[in-house]
Parts: structure tokens; sequence; C-alpha cells
């Protein structure tokens, strides 16, 4: 039987041919990979005031991922998003599948050191892998409440949330516990960054982002489908353990600090606490989050 050390010089083997022939592929023996550093933030340097540069377009088009179990999601569910990939030499084996999908496909990669790879993702936590990735719009409410199957069914309503861990990790969470979608006010500057896919371990690819219209309108769309709006609140709502929730259920969750907007808290249905002891104020959005969701999961047996 072959050590594990045998097994990985076999994987770098393998991967270093195929990368040959995956340069041998691109025109006049250009490589088509990009280089180990961070070349975007000089692409366009001198574009004036010209709004719809091809540099710039592409940069707000792409998003850079990292992390093994964010990037495994994205090559799992939609591959043909993947625009460039770096890695350490180290996740060769665990890429394996990745690296000659990328062969075929001739899309740039490249094997980089730590350092590389830190200032790539402009953080520690890259867990040896990045990659630029195609952004995916959310879905406009209406699309999402047609294609939405019948039953039961949870969503979330983000109402003032930026923190990008906070949000990685109710994406997670809503991954693990089955969540139709996350609702994104209109004008919300939230969306999906590095940092939170990789707090999320591969949920924002399971969970999809839904773009709300006017705030009336959207309430009145889902009232038709079925749903009933639930306000969390820190206090004076029902126990969200004794509430008979209803099947087709949206959270409504507030920034953190300030809680929900008042008047979006009045017009939801429903008004739900998390009972503890008090001897804090209140948990924070993402851990509420994954109590609220693990209390509609139960319901549902």
């Amino acid at each position: 039987m072959r050590s594990r050390k045998e097994r990985f010089e076999d994987n770098t083997t393998r991967f270093r041919r195929d990368r040959a022939e995956h340069d041998a592929q691109t025109h006049g023996g250009r490589r088509r990979d990009a280089p180990a550093h961070d070349t975007r933030a000089h692409e366009g340097e001198h574009d004036g005031e010209h709004a719809a540069h091809p540099a710039r377009e592409r940069r707000s088009a792409e998003l850079r991922l990292y992390g093994l179990n964010a990037i495994h999601a994205v090559f799992s569910r939609r591959p043909q998003a993947i625009r460039k990939l770096y890695l350490a030499e180290s996740r060769i084996p665990a890429l394996q599948p990745l690296l000659k999908w990328c062969v075929a496909n001739r899309v740039g990669y490249r094997v980089v050191d730590e350092t590389d790879l830190h200032k790539l993702a402009a953080s520690s936590h890259h867990e040896g892998v990045v990659a630029d990735v195609l952004r995916e719009e959310p879905a406009a409410l209406s699309t999402w409440l047609r294609d939405l199957p019948s039953g039961p069914q949870c969503a979330i309503w983000l109402d003032g949330v930026g923190n990008p861990h906070n949000f990685g990790a109710i994406l997670r969470s809503a991954a693990h516990f089955g969540v139709s979608a996350i609702l994104l006010p209109k004008h919300s500057n939230l969306a999906l960054s590095g940092a939170a896919a990789r707090v999320a371990e591969g949920g924002a690819e399971a969970v999809p982002l839904v773009r709300l219209g006017r705030e009336d309108n959207a309430i009145a769309q889902l009232r038709s489908a079925g749903f009933t709006l639930a306000a969390t609140v820190v206090n004076g709502g029902t126990d969200v353990f004794a509430a008979p929730l209803p099947e087709r259920t949206i959270y409504v969750l507030g920034a953190e600090g300030e809680g929900m907007d008042r008047e979006l808290a009045a017009a939801c249905d429903l008004r739900l606490s998390i009972p503890g002891t008090g001897l804090v104020e209140s948990l924070n959005v993402a851990s509420a989050a994954a109590v609220l969701l693990a209390a509609w999961k139960a319901k549902r047996g």
C-alpha cells in the first residue's frame, strides 16, 4: 500500500503534467493563467471618466472567493462561473477534479505560495485556494415566487444587516435548515463577499438571494403567496418555541445594534422573541437566525 507522501507526489506529478499540456494549448504558447499577485487593482488606472470601461465592468461582475468549501460549492453547482484559480501546492490532491476541469475548459490556474494567497484573498483564512468567479445577481421577488414549490417554506428578510461574517453565518444556517431564500430590501447594499462566502462554508451556493421591490408591494406579494411575516424582536414578542409557526413563514431580522425598522415591524403579522436568562441583552443576528430556523424546522417534524 502506497504511503500518503507517495500518493501526494503522484498527484503533484499528474497536476504538473496537466498544467504543461494546458499551457501548450494556449495561443503561441502564452500562459493564460493570471500572475500570482493581484493585478486587478491596477487595471484601468487611467480610465478617466469612462464609466463603462471593460476592466471596471469585469471587476464588478466578478467576485473573489476563498476557502475550500466555498469554492467546492461553486464548482459543484455552476463551474462555468469560475474564471481564475489560485492554489497552494498542498491543495493539489483535494482539488484534482477542479484542476482537470480547468484543463479541459482552458480556465487559468496557478500554484502560488502562502504569501500570494494571503494577498489575493486579503485574508489569512483562504485555506489554500482562491478563485475569481462570476457574480450571481439576486432574483426578482416575482420570479422567485413563481418558481417556488407549494407546501411549507421558510425565508429570511434581512432588514439592515451589513456585517459580512454575520451574513455568511446566516447563509450557513439557512442552508442547514433548508431555507428557501434570503430576501434583500430594494436599496440594501448587502451583497455576497469573499468573507461571507467563506463563513457560509458552501451555503452561499445553496440559498438563493432575492431582491425585493417597494416594501408595501413586497409584503402584499408575499402574503398573496401564503406567507406570514414574523418580526423578530428582543422583548415583547411571543415565545418562538411556544408560537404555532405557520407553514409558510418569513422571519424579518433587523440590523445589528439598531434592530428592525419600526414601521416594518408594525407591518408584520407576528412578533416573536427568543426567551433567555436576561444575563445578556440578546443574541447577535446570526445566532438568532439559527435559533429561529431551528424552531420553525422543529414544528415541521
